[in-house]
């Protein structure tokens, strides 16, 4: 019986010490790259495996998208038009092949303008593998700069190998299992010195500072890539800047940026799922307030966006109407507040401070139906700065009408390509303004009751779940909804442009389209939260991409989207005018020429 305990003790015992060892390689802290950082860095990327983090990727729901048959097939024609294509995936393959952990990118002053950069990674076999990888690297260098000059230097028994071209230096070393470059040889020694423990202040390291103790104390143990950014350099220079443009008084007043004493972002993959955070290390800006998501009952099962958030629009007024530089537009709306006397007292009297939007797409409807709303606390004082807002252009007709004590203000815009009727409703409880009368009464409606279609829906209760309670922002996007509700509305847009555009299916094959079953299967929605916490803000969002990634994605998509509408214009214009000049017999039909739009 003793032997069976003392066996058992043995197994726990080794047990224990194979899970600790095995933790601690698996962590793979950051520590050792912020000791080896100077305490005054600026910016700092780290990632703690490189492999591990690829396979992450590659189990997640954006590349099982990726890798659909289907979805694949459709990329084949443009993929085999990036450049490069192959040199990239090579690059890709010997990465792997050097298994880098605790790879990092750093920031570490910009004195006199010249700004310094480190970088690392721990690499695994021998130095000669490596060279053999950077060595190639760095011919490739050679070869794109050939007036670079390249030389060999030793210190503290490493070698130091110095590229220097006409207005850029690389200084690389290999302290085992280190690999370090510096565009700085002096910068590159010093690190040399703290990784071999000969620093002459062992406490003046990145590790020692209060700003990203307070950043890393946000970060999860497993990560894919972790940055850091300590804003006080750039908040001096604008600081400067603005003592030197403005008056004593104004200098004085501090920006956003100087409030912040740290920011940090941490992404990581979680079940297929990206998940970010950033955080925000600054002073609370609001004070006893806290969302509350009240327009959450104007949601539908058709609404795939929803956003609530705290914007105290009356505590910004006499800023915006004084600012230079903002849209007509706004100028104008801003300038009719002040005609009417309405100062930010007013606004904080009428409305609340909690900004909510929502957008709904039946399947009925080309076009989805956006809605905005504030809270009403005093509905004379609302109804009075409404009232200004529809005589900020002269030009617009607004029509007001009342039904069971709303009232509602409504504009024709003139004929566009999608309709558009700017509705305000107003009641004693809630502002509601949207492009639709019908969506906005509807919606006036639901907002006198207590449910919510959207909030009583298994997809948004899963996806709330997922993060923290939020205090000052919240969004909600149903991406498998949205992109549903794009396929039918866009697809037979872009066959039709394919087939006036010839040239279009040079580049893809809209034929090969995947079906919106391929796509959503693999759509999750994506949800947002923002929260105060101890001594910063705090925003997550989780999804097959964050909302921060969408928002990104949408802007490129959208400055494409601009040059390809540009580019389809010329293209069009020019087809007609050349049918215009030409002899052919077609012109002699009584079929019109085609606009420019495409429309026969």
């Amino acid at each position: 019986m003793k032997r069976i305990i003392f066996l058992v003790t043995v197994g726990a015992v080794a047990a224990f010490a194979g899970w600790y060892v095995w933790n601690l390689s698996q962590q793979a802290s950051s520590a050792s790259v912020s000791v080896l950082l100077p305490r005054e860095t600026i910016f700092l990327a780290h990632m703690q495996d490189f492999n591990r983090t690829r396979d992450q990727w590659h189990q997640s729901d954006l590349y099982q998208l990726y890798s659909e048959p289907a979805v694949q097939d459709f990329l084949r024609k443009p993929l085999a038009n990036l450049p490069k294509r192959d040199a990239a995936s090579q690059t890709v393959r010997e990465i792997e092949q050097l298994d880098p952990k605790n790879a990092f990118f750093a920031l570490t002053s910009i004195d006199n303008n010249s700004p310094k950069l480190v970088g690392g990674f721990r690499f695994r076999g021998s130095i000669a593998d490596i060279q053999r990888v950077i060595g190639k690297w760095r011919s490739t260098f050679l070869e794109k700069n050939p007036g670079a000059k390249r030389e060999k230097l030793q210190y503290e028994r490493h070698e130091i190998e110095l590229v220097t071209a006409a207005t850029f230096t690389l200084a690389t070393t290999y302290d085992r299992p280190w690999f370090f470059a510096a565009t700085d040889l002096t910068e590159l020694k010093t690190l040399l010195d703290r990784a071999n423990g000969r620093s002459r202040n062992p406490k003046e390291t990145l590790d020692n500072d209060e700003r990203y103790r307070a950043a890393v104390s946000r970060r999860p143990s497993n990560y894919a890539v972790f940055f850091y950014l300590q804003p006080k350099t750039f908040a001096e220079r604008l600081a400067a800047l603005r003592a030197a443009v403005q008056s004593s008084a104004a200098a004085n007043q501090r920006t956003m940026l100087e409030k912040v004493r740290t920011i940090s972002g941490v992404t990581r993959f979680e079940n297929g799922k990206i998940h970010d955070l950033l955080f925000l290390g600054m002073p609370k800006l609001e004070q006893d307030v806290t969302l509350t998501r009240s327009s959450l009952t104007l949601g539908t099962k058709e609404t795939f966006f929803y956003l609530s958030m705290l914007l105290n629009l009356g505590e910004k007024i006499d800023t915006l109407n004084q600012a230079a530089g903002i849209g007509g537009a706004v100028q104008k709306l801003f300038q009719a507040f002040s005609d009417s006397g309405i100062t930010t007292d007013d606004w904080k009297a009428a409305f609340g401070v909690e900004l909510g939007s929502l957008a709904d797409w039946p399947s009925s409807a080309h076009w989805p139906s956006l809605l905005l709303t504030l809270p009403v606390k005093d509905m004379t004082k609302a109804g009075e700065i409404v009232e200004a807002a529809t005589r900020a252009n002269d030009n617009a007709i607004w029509t007001r009408t009342e039904k069971n004590g709303v009232r509602y203000f409504s504009m024709q815009s003139p004929a566009n390509f999608i309709a558009v009727t700017p509705t305000i409703a107003l009641s004693s409880r809630i502002l509601i303004a949207g492009f639709n009368p019908v969506s906005v009464e509807e919606a006036v409606k639901r907002s006198e009751g207590t449910s919510s279609e959207l909030a009583d829906s298994q997809a948004y209760k899963a996806a709330e779940r997922l993060l923290p309670a939020p205090t000052n922002f919240f969004a909600y996007v149903d991406s498998a909804l949205l992109y549903s509700r794009l396929d039918a509305s866009l697809r037979p847009m872009l066959l039709m442009a394919a087939a006036f555009m010839p040239a279009l299916t040079s580049s893809v094959d809209l034929s090969k389209l995947p079906s919106p079953e391929v796509i959503t299967k693999h759509l999750s929605p994506i949800v947002s939260s923002q929260r105060y916490d101890r001594d910063g803000y705090v925003a997550e969002s989780v999804g097959p991409i964050t909302l921060d990634q969408s928002v990104i994605g949408l802007a490129i998509l959208s400055g494409l989207g601009a040059t390809a509408r540009q580019n389809a214009g010329s293209a069009l214009t020019g087809w007609g005018s050349s049918l215009a000049v030409s002899p052919q017999p077609v012109l002699s039909s009584p079929s019109p020429t085609p606009s420019p739009g495409g429309t026969p």
